[in-house]
């Protein structure tokens, strides 16, 4: 019987993952369990994907804000610093700040405007015109911002980012400062000590400090990079990808996942005979058009991911060539040759007429916005995704 359903995608039940964990076989009997109970049969090129906050909790990969604190005063001592570019999220940076300030002496707070690096909002570009503020080019006191525009709560958390994160430093006894600017090196009129805690910006933002004079410099995976009194780390992210996991604690992006999604593919295949693809994936990388917020703020869409995930799709559109190639033809005349067009395509279709419009980009970075959607953020209790029929098209 002729096939009527491409991709399928399911969120897949597992047990509550704790430290110590095998991450690796609860997610091979996750999927048979599934595939058995639920009727599916387990193929070829397809797709399991598991969220990285279960791998960083087997992983047991967490620290707390008194790890932070240890970590900033060895970097910084004594001097001012300045924390510049921070997302506004109390899940993502709220006990980073905390832990920064816990270490510090005195901190000034350059927040960009009229939104962060991934589009939560300060103010609306709408009151920025209103008030004939360029923020390319003016730079606003924390008195001149509230004049200008009062006190603003985001859309969705209802929360005053400044009073909050300024409620947060000060809860350790020290001084903080805010200042308004896009421009990094702002920030050295108050201090040539910085954080800079942007994240997929992070390496320009350095390289203007360090050349308009910045003494130190450090970017957010420079913190717990290693191990500070036995607490998780990460080596290559260091904070950043980190989410609040207690009132003084974080849970870190997880570490050395390379060969967790390999041993996966090899479990599968051994129990299947099949060659599954396998891959962590922390936010998806999407843009919401209410909030205004690009939700990528791990560092990366995934942090691991096996070999045939590699690479960018390479498809047709077929409205195109029903509109164009085919015009002339109808039904299963115009059917039959789209599927003959599909089998005879280039192995690389950059620069095609015929694939334009698709999506063009890394396949590991679709498949981690199809599987956060689909796992989503709550209490869905499905951090394992198995999608079938991704790398199927239409003459299949």
């Amino acid at each position: 019987m002729e096939r009527v359903v491409g991709t399928v995608v399911r969120g897949l039940r597992c047990p509550i993952i704790n430290e110590g964990d095998n991450i690796e076989q609860i997610v091979l009997d996750s999927v048979l369990k599934a595939s058995e109970v639920e009727g599916f049969t387990i193929n070829d090129r397809d797709i399991v994907t598991l969220t990285e906050s279960i791998v960083a909790r087997a992983q047991g990969n967490y620290a707390t804000i008194d790890h932070i604190a240890k970590d900033i005063n060895s970097k910084f001592g004594d001097d001012t610093i300045g924390v510049i570019f921070p997302i506004l999220s109390r899940n993502r940076f709220a006990n980073c700040l905390r832990g920064i300030a816990k270490g510090a002496k005195k901190i000034v707070i350059m927040l960009s405007y009229p939104s962060d690096e991934v589009g939560n909002h300060l103010i609306s570009l709408d009151l920025l015109d209103e008030k004939g503020i360029n923020p390319w080019t003016d730079v606003l006191t924390e008195e001149e911002f509230r004049q200008h525009f009062g006190y603003q709560k985001h859309t969705f958390t209802g929360v005053d980012y400044i009073d909050y994160y300024k409620s947060l430093v000060e809860e350790f006894g020290v001084e903080c400062e805010f200042v308004f600017s896009q421009k990094p090196k702002t920030i050295l009129k108050y201090t040539k000590n910085v954080l800079t805690c942007d994240i997929h910006t992070r390496f320009r933002t350095k390289r203007i400090l360090e050349e308009n004079g910045a003494e130190k410099v450090y970017t957010l995976d420079d913190v717990l990079s290693e191990s500070i009194d036995g607490s998780g780390y990460n080596e290559e992210y260091g904070l950043l990808g980190s989410n609040k996991s207690t009132e003084d604690g974080v849970k870190l992006f997880p570490r050395n996942c390379q060969p967790i999604v390999d041993n996966i593919q090899q479990l599968l295949k051994e129990k299947t005979g099949k060659n599954v693809e396998v891959m962590v994936y922390g936010d998806g990388a999407f843009k919401d058009p209410v909030g205004k917020i690009w939700e990528l703020a791990d560092p990366v869409v995934s942090p691991a991911y096996t070999a045939g995930l590699d690479g960018t799709p390479n498809e047709v559109k077929l409205k195109y060539l029903a509109d164009n190639n085919f015009a002339d033809l109808r039904g299963e005349e115009l059917q039959q040759a789209i599927s003959q067009f599909i089998n005879e395509k280039e192995d690389d279709l950059v620069g095609s007429m015929e694939a334009q419009g698709t999506t063009p980009r890394k396949l590991t970075d679709l498949i981690g916005s199809l599987s956060d959607l689909t796992s989503g953020s709550g209490d869905k209790g499905t951090p394992i995704v198995y999608i079938q029929g991704y790398f199927d098209n239409y003459s299949k």
